[in-house]
């Protein structure tokens, strides 16, 4: 049997706990500059990716 190293549903229920913790208290309007904020941060953060070199993905297998 194996044994699990990683729960999804967990990590799930422990980013949502995070981000409630991080929106409580904030009223609508500061909710929405959070979001916007956020979503400027994940823009760039695409764009600094996108502009990488590009590598092989790993096969798995140690190099020879």
């Amino acid at each position: 049997m194996k044994t699990k190293t990683f729960d999804c549903v967990e990590m799930k229920r422990q980013g949502a706990g995070l981000l409630r913790q991080r929106l409580s208290g904030l009223t609508p309007e500061q909710e929405i500059e959070y979001w916007r904020q956020r979503s400027e941060q994940f823009e760039r953060e695409q764009q600094r990716l996108r502009a990488e070199p590009k590598t092989a993905p790993n096969s798995g297998s140690a190099p020879k």
